[in-house]
Parts: structure tokens; sequence; C-alpha cells
């Protein structure tokens, strides 16, 4: 079983924050492989499907953590165990303030970087799990971060948001067949960061 988890809050003031770019991300992925209806087990809303990779279709478990972004680690953790898989089995989707916004990168292990669901994950399966982290950029003073996360995402950042968030949906069966440097190369092809063809 492949576990993928998004991070987010799950109240509907959350929905559209930034700080829920895993929840959305996860919607995607769902829609586009026609994954099962979202139910609640593992104190998360988990929603199952069979994703068609090279290898021949592989087991996928969706889930965003109900316990808050802080505390995901015991959803992911309660999933890890019930599969009876390892960190390696696992990858968050989650927001990135050290990224600029819209760019996308895919690393396996590694700190937490002050993310406190990053933080939480590690610290109940281990940190060597796949990180998805989806760039939004920082707002410039460490006091204005949590405003900023718990802050819906602004009409101009739909457009790379949205785009980036189909690429990772249309290139999934890549990272679900364990072919993470073309997932990588496939999500920045079809969904370049804004103003990255500047640098």
């Amino acid at each position: 079983m492949l576990i993928i988890a998004g991070l987010g809050n799950p109240e509907s003031k959350y929905l559209k924050n930034r700080h829920n770019a895993g929840f959305m991300t996860l919607d995607g992925i769902a829609s586009t492989h026609g994954f099962g209806p979202w139910r609640e087990k593992f104190q998360a809303a988990i929603s199952e499907g069979l994703v068609q990779t090279i290898a021949g279709p592989k087991k996928t478990l969706l889930m965003k953590p109900l316990t808050y972004y802080n505390n995901s680690g015991l959803a992911v953790r309660a999933a890890a165990d019930f599969y009876r898989v390892g960190p390696e089995a696992v990858t968050v989707f989650h927001d990135e303030l050290d990224l600029a916004p819209g760019k996308f990168r895919l690393k396996a292990g590694g700190g937490h970087g002050g993310n406190n669901g990053i933080r939480s994950i590690a610290s109940h399966i281990g940190p060597d799990f796949r990180r998805g982290r989806i760039g939004i950029g920082h707002p410039g003073d460490k006091n204005m971060v949590t405003n900023y996360v718990l802050s819906d995402f602004p009409k101009a950042d739909a457009v790379w948001f949205d785009a980036l968030t189909d690429a990772i949906a249309r290139s999934f069966p890549l990272l679900a067949g364990g072919e993470f440097d073309a997932f990588q190369t496939r999500v920045t092809h079809l969904a370049p960061a804004p103003g990255a063809a500047d640098e």
C-alpha cells in the first residue's frame, strides 16, 4: 500500500488557506484518478484507489489527517501501522514557506524546516518519507507567518496553484510507480513556477 498524505486543517473556515495546499492537492489526485468516496478512518478522511503504473496497478491510500496540521503524525502513523509499511511507502504533500510561490520539489528525508506537520510525522514514523513541497513563498517577517499560512490563496495565486495541482494529479502515476525524478520533471514541465522562464 502506498500512503499519500496531504497536510491541512479540517474545518471549513480553513478550506482554501495556503496551509491546506496538501488537502487540495489530494482532492485533485482523487478526482483525476477515480478514487473512491472520502470516508473517516485513522483519524483522517481517506480515499482508496488503484493507480496504473508501468509496473501495474498500485494500491494507494489518500489521507487528509483530521488531527489538525500540527498533529498530522498521529493519523499517518495509524495508517502506516495498519498496513505495516515503513516511511519509504509514505509521501506527504504540504505548503512550503522556503520555496517561491509555484515552485515544486519532491525530496526524501531531511529535517522539518520548522514545519510542525512534518515535525509531527517524522516523530511518529521517522524522517525517511517523501515530501512534495508546494512553494507558497514567505511573507518576509516570521511574526507574520501564522496569519499568512492561515489566509486564503489570493485570486492571482489561483492561476499557478490550480495549474500545479493539476500537474501533480496528471503526473501522479510516475510517483506511484517509483519514478520520482520523472515525476518531478513532468510536474515542473507542465506547471513551471511563475517567473521560472526568467531565471
